[in-house]
């Protein structure tokens, strides 16, 4: 099985991929989209989702997760992000896969043990548990594998 994790951004979207053989993880890449540069939202859309259509036709996954929206004070970031969310669900509903969406508590709490960790803590972890010392592994990066990761453990652990 290998599960596609992604973070979403409208400026770094980021994503992780993990394949499992045998309820262990035995191979993980991962990276991010850097639509920093590109214009308005609408050109950072069309970027990142045909760059997420890569990613698939790339590796070839056979179930995502993406992380849930935060809802913090800022109003507008959450619907410029739902914007980014939802051009990403369609390019994975456009690939059959089957999807599942955790919160950001969810996903900390499955990597480092605790639902308030620090995005360092998840970084720190995700590349120890993996084994990426020697790679370069961006925040959002290592949040992207931080969600297929705890795609995982609710597969194994139900």
């Amino acid at each position: 099985m290998i599960i596609l994790g992604i973070d979403p951004g409208t400026y770094h979207c980021g994503y992780g991929v993990i394949e499992i053989d045998k309820k262990k993880i035995v191979a993980a890449a991962c990276g991010d989209i850097n639509a920093e540069n590109i214009g308005d939202l609408s050109g950072k859309l069309v970027f990142i989702y045909h760059n997420i259509k890569r990613i698939i036709s790339e590796f070839k996954p056979t179930a995502a997760a993406v992380e849930t929206i935060f809802y913090g004070k800022n109003v507008k970031s959450a619907f410029t992000l739902g914007h980014a969310r939802g051009v990403i669900m369609l390019a994975l509903a456009e690939a059959g896969l089957p999807v599942d969406e955790y919160s950001p508590r969810e996903i900390k709490k499955a990597v480092v043990g605790n639902g308030n960790a620090a995005k360092e803590q998840v970084q720190f972890m995700v590349q120890r548990i993996l084994n990426l010392k020697n790679q370069t592994v961006t925040p959002d990066s290592a949040d992207a594998l931080a969600v297929a990761m705890c795609k995982f453990h609710k597969l194994i652990l139900g």
